[in-house]
């Protein structure tokens, strides 16, 4: 199980990086004209960058504590605040009727690491 969870964690680390990545050095305005990214046209500037900010964070939390092995309880809580982006991130594109298969799955593996991680800690 524990392969399993490293890929995943590995996986999202990457995805959620290179996402935040984007929306804290590309302007609004250039997100936006992302596919999937519409919404960033109806937020403002300090929202996107948050966003990506919590991103950026959420990957290091999901690889550096448990692959450092200090604070490891850190791990599955980068996981659980990612999985709750990601649910804002399907309210968001639910609300927009747009297609939310992308943070839905994303949010779930990431409550699959959180749940793994944190079933390891002791």
């Amino acid at each position: 199980m524990d392969v399993v969870l490293w890929v995943v964690q590995g996986a999202l680390g990457v995805v959620f990086m290179g996402a935040g990545i984007m929306k804290l050095t590309k302007a609004r305005a250039e997100v936006a004209q992302q596919k999937g990214m519409g919404y960033a046209a109806d937020i403002t500037d300090t929202q996107l960058k948050s966003i990506g900010l919590a991103e950026v964070l959420g990957a290091l939390g999901l690889i550096l504590p448990w692959a450092l092995a200090i604070a490891r309880a850190l791990t599955p809580l980068a996981a659980l605040g990612l999985t709750l982006l990601m649910i804002g991130a399907v309210a968001t594109h639910v609300r927009r009727k747009e297609a939310f298969t992308a943070p839905a799955i994303l949010g779930a593996l990431a409550l699959f690491v959180a749940i793994g991680r944190a079933g390891q800690l002791g």
